[in-house]
């Protein structure tokens, strides 16, 4: 069994997230650029639960994903100790990019509204194609072809 927080439920991954006093600026709501970790390490947990960690994508194929493009709505504001659960789903499949779109929930509201683009690149930054591997457990668990 995988030992890493979140969990995958049909196409979609919810992973967590606490909201500490680190996290917030003066008046206790969370700081924009926060947001950007939550979904950051939201990803990083849902490539580890389908066997994709970044580093075995360094160490087996000398590749990894970097960002290519953010789009980010700030809908309603997080505060401090809320309980967050970021939800994240693969929309499209490249040869060497990935789309996802990332959700930030409080409950039944929906906080922020995020897509990234991925792009696959070597370990010292050229354009790589997604190993076969992995674009095929991506497509497996998405159902985007």
């Amino acid at each position: 069994m995988i030992n890493t927080p979140g969990r995958l439920e049909g196409a979609t991954h919810h992973f967590p997230v606490r909201v500490y006093f680190e996290d917030t600026d003066a008046f206790a709501v969370v700081y924009n650029a926060r947001y950007l970790g939550f979904l950051e390490r939201a990803r990083t947990e849902m490539m580890r639960l389908l066997g994709i960690p970044h580093a075995k994508m360094m160490a087996d194929h000398g590749v990894l994903f970097t960002i290519r493009r953010y789009e980010i709505e700030y809908l309603r504001p997080a505060a401090l100790d809320d309980l967050l659960d970021v939800r994240t789903r693969i929309v499209e499949i490249g040869g060497a990019t990935l789309v996802g779109k990332q959700e930030i929930w409080r409950d039944n509201t929906k906080l922020v509204h995020a897509k990234v683009r991925l792009g696959c690149v070597t370990t010292v930054g050229k354009p790589a194609r997604i190993p076969p591997a992995f674009n095929q457990r991506f497509t497996e668990w998405s159902g985007c072809e």
